[in-house]
């Protein structure tokens, strides 16, 4: 799933190639990419790009007074194309959901692999409108959001760490990849509750937030976006590397599955070298 250092890397390259520019047309090719029926995607013929902007998760691209709203999923992903066939193509058939056509010819497709479709886009007047952004907590690397301002969000509620970091609602961009990297920089298990955070490790879990996201943003910056996704996979030191060994100390990377999802650890780095119970009902070490 792309995360905000990919999300960001995206409003980048869109940013270079979009603003100025003139949509053609807006199709969308899969009965559940569009949201939001009024005003319809025909509205956008003949508007201007005048920003690319990220809100967490979400791209936003700002045509007129409209704003293409674009939430890529576990599975969705932007392609960039200089040019497109002259045949329309057929709806419903492949990856593909969603073209945007710009009056010089080139522009960008939305694909989604798998039968699970969660790829969402919204076309409305203010992106406040989207319930999936009216929710959304602060963004981890606003300069705003400073260690005091993440301990309020943290002291809010009693649960595990991890999922608090990828509480889109409490931290705004960080899912199931950025929390295992920014726990393991911060050499925190995954399972430690936000009540039992004592002030040292509140101010060790924001500098591995703020540091492993501003990190991965550079590494992402100017990357195409093509390769985006091969650029955030080789750079991760313990999510999806279960098996192989740690890059700090050695030791084997374990991981807890899901019925969704897994996680991954260093038990040596975050757990005092004990495993972490691999069933979700478990009795959790903390």
């Amino acid at each position: 799933m792309p995360e905000l250092p990919e999300v960001e890397a995206l409003r980048d390259f869109l940013d270079d190639h979009l603003v100025g520019k003139e949509i053609a047309r807006v199709l969308p090719l899969a009965i559940s990419v569009m949201k939001t029926y009024d005003p319809p995607p025909t509205a956008l013929e003949g508007a201007t790009v005048t920003s690319v902007a990220r809100h967490g998760k979400f791209l936003d691209v700002t045509a007129g007074e409209l704003h293409l709203l674009i939430h890529l999923a576990r599975a969705g992903w932007l392609q960039w194309k200089d040019s497109f066939p002259s045949t329309p193509p057929r709806p419903g058939k492949g990856p593909l959901a969603l073209r945007t056509v710009l009056t010089g010819g080139d522009g960008f497709d939305l694909t989604e692999m798998g039968t699970t479709k969660r790829l969402a886009v919204h076309l409305v007047h203010d992106p406040a409108d989207v319930p999936g952004v009216a929710r959304l907590g602060p963004d981890p690397l606003a300069d705003s959001f400073d260690r005091e301002a993440f301990a309020r969000v943290l002291g809010e509620e009693r649960r595990q760490v991890k999922g608090a970091l990828r509480d889109q609602s409490l931290i705004a961009g960080i899912g199931n990849a950025y929390s295992d990297e920014i726990l393991h920089v911060a050499k925190m298990s995954p399972f430690k509750l936000t009540t039992s955070l004592a002030d040292d490790d509140i101010t060790r879990l924001h500098d591995a937030m703020r540091t492993t996201l501003q990190e991965a943003v550079e590494r992402s910056r100017g990357v195409a976006a093509g390769r985006l996704k091969a650029e955030k996979k080789s750079s991760m030191r313990v999510h999806g590397r279960a098996g192989q060994p740690c890059p700090v100390c050695g030791d084997t990377v374990l991981d807890v599955s899901f019925s969704d999802s897994s996680l991954q650890y260093c038990p040596t780095c975050q757990t005092g070298g004990k495993p972490l119970a691999d069933r979700r009902l478990s009795r959790f070490l903390k």
